[in-house]
């Protein structure tokens, strides 16, 4: 904890009524860094006013989120894996979340399917070893996105709770997917998080040919349930759109960050927490995707 006069003076002026002093004082306290959280912390605790407690918690976020944007924009502009991506997302409601722990659950769930897989297996096989090992022998579940629920975004909760939305228990499959060499991929259906078992052949022979050809079957993450050509093509029916070529193009990690980014910040939509959506969409049109 850091202690000198000035950063006292400070503190001792956090509760000031004229906002143009506190706005001030807060620059002033961000710009001491998160070496000054404990003191935050410290004040939080000795005192009652509940006003004042709320600046105190907002400070406390401004600083993490600063320490969050730096880190974003290192990912962002480095290899940009999906696993660190998700982490830290998921460190923006959770700044003090140990990425340790996430590594070992999904290094815990490689290795029960890696067991299980070789290379005399067809692609409809593989899946059905990932799945069994994933819903039914790890109990994931799946849920449908809610606004209401921002955790069932975020991928440490998804694995703690055994629970996740399509976009969280999504990142988690591609990640696992990637780890075991599995061809699996999230395409841009419309209003879907889906994801597509791509025929890495056809890829070599028809560079250019239609992406949904290059597609075997499709997977819902919410259960692992596959669907064949002709579900996909029903859906774009009801939906009166047509599958136009790039909606099975397969999305990079950057872009299902961002697409986590701008679906979890849906979840502060009201005059309390606008604030956090403005934040999330900022970290989300970092992303040059």
């Amino acid at each position: 904890m850091k202690e000198n006069k000035e950063i006292t003076a400070l503190l001792n002026l956090i509760d000031d009524p004229d906002e143009d002093v506190y706005n001030t004082v807060s620059d002033k306290i961000i710009s001491f860094g998160k070496d000054i959280i404990p003191n935050l912390e410290n004040l939080w605790e000795s005192i009652s006013n509940e006003d004042t407690q709320e600046r105190i918690e907002l400070l406390i976020h401004r600083l993490h989120f600063r320490d969050l944007t730096d880190e974003f924009v290192a990912w962002k502009d480095g290899e940009a894996d999906l696993l660190t991506g998700a982490i830290i997302v998921a460190k923006y409601h959770y700044p003090d979340l140990q990425p340790t722990v996430i590594h070992q659950e999904i290094e815990k769930l490689r290795r029960n399917i890696w067991l299980e897989l070789n290379s005399y297996l067809t692609p409809m096989e593989r899946v059905n070893v990932l799945n069994s090992i994933f819903y039914n022998y790890y109990k994931q579940k799946g849920v449908e996105i809610s606004y209401e629920t921002p955790d069932t975004f975020l991928i440490n909760k998804t694995l703690e709770s055994r629970k996740g939305n399509s976009i969280s228990n999504g990142i988690i499959y591609l990640v696992l997917c990637e780890l075991l060499d599995i061809p699996i991929k999230a395409i841009n259906i419309p209003r879907q998080f889906i994801m597509g078992y791509f025929n890495n052949q056809y890829e070599l022979l028809n560079p250019t040919g239609h992406n949904s050809e290059k597609i075997n079957f499709y997977i819902d993450p919410l259960t692992g349930q596959m669907y064949s050509h002709k579900d996909i093509e029903n859906y774009f029916k009801r939906l009166s759109v047509p599958p136009v070529n790039s909606y099975f193009r397969p999305m990079n990690n950057k872009r299902i960050i961002q697409f986590l980014l701008e679906e979890m910040s849906k979840c502060f939509d009201n005059s309390n927490n606008h604030y956090k959506m403005e934040e999330l969409l900022s970290l989300a049109n970092m992303i040059d995707a």
